[in-house]
C-alpha cells in the first residue's frame, strides 16, 4: 500500500435518526487506524466504549477482534490494520474536492449508527494537535438507553414530573441531564489523552 504523508483529515460524525441531530467534528492524521478512531469517536460522541462496534465502507466490514458469546461472530477484516489513508486514497488524490462516508455503528443491540463524513483533509501542521475537537451539538445519548427511540422515551420521562417513568429513569440517570448541552473543552479532554 502506498506510503502516506502526514495530512489531516476533518470529519464530521453524525448520530444517525437523533432528532434534532447529535454531532461532532473532529480532526484526525490521516495515519490514524480505523481501532483509533473507534476510540476518537467514542471519546468525541460521549460513549462508554462497553460494546462492540463496526465501521463499514461499502460492503466491507472493520472491527476490532472480540468475544462476545451473545453477539454472532462478525466476519470482517481487524481494524487495526488499516489506517484512514488507507480508505480514502483510493477515493480521493488528496487534493480537489473531498467527500468521502463511511459507517460506524456502536452497540449492536442499541444500533448507535453513525454516519462520518470526511469533509477535507489538510497538510499537517505541528502547531495543531490532533485528534481534537473543533465543533459539535447536543449531548451524547446515556449508553444503554434502547438506542434512539429509547432515547427520545427517556427524554419524555425526563422532562415531564407526570409521566410515570419519571422518578425512575431521574434516579437510573443518576444526575441532571441536559440533552442540549455540548461541551467542546469536556469532549477534548479525553481526546487530549489519546496517543
Amino acid at each position: 500500500m502506498a506510503k502516506d504523508t502526514s495530512h489531516v483529515f476533518q470529519i464530521k460524525i453524525t448520530l444517525r435518526d437523533s432528532q434534532p441531530v447529535i454531532w461532532r467534528r473532529v480532526l484526525v492524521s490521516s495515519k490514524t487506524k480505523l481501532s483509533q478512531l473507534h476510540e476518537i469517536i467514542q471519546a468525541a460522541m460521549g460513549w462508554q466504549n462497553s460494546h462492540a462496534h463496526m465501521f463499514t465502507v461499502g460492503t466491507v466490514r472493520f472491527t476490532t477482534p472480540f468475544q462476545d458469546e451473545d453477539l454472532i461472530e462478525l466476519t470482517a477484516i481487524d481494524a487495526r490494520q488499516v489506517k484512514l489513508y488507507h480508505l480514502v486514497a483510493p477515493h480521493r488524490p488528496y487534493k480537489g474536492d473531498f467527500h468521502f462516508a463511511i459507517e460506524y455503528e456502536y452497540d449492536f443491540g442499541d444500533g448507535w449508527s453513525h454516519e462520518l463524513v470526511f469533509e477535507d483533509v489538510f497538510d499537517a501542521d505541528p502547531n495543531r494537535k490532533v485528534p481534537v475537537c473543533i465543533a459539535g451539538e447536543r449531548a451524547c445519548p446515556p449508553e444503554d438507553i434502547g438506542g434512539v427511540y429509547g432515547y427520545e422515551s427517556f427524554l419524555e420521562a425526563i422532562k415531564n414530573p407526570d409521566h410515570p417513568e419519571h422518578a425512575d429513569q431521574i434516579e437510573w440517570i443518576g444526575h441532571e441531564f441536559d440533552p442540549e448541552k455540548f461541551d467542546l473543552d469536556a469532549v477534548n479532554t479525553p481526546l487530549r489523552a489519546l496517543k
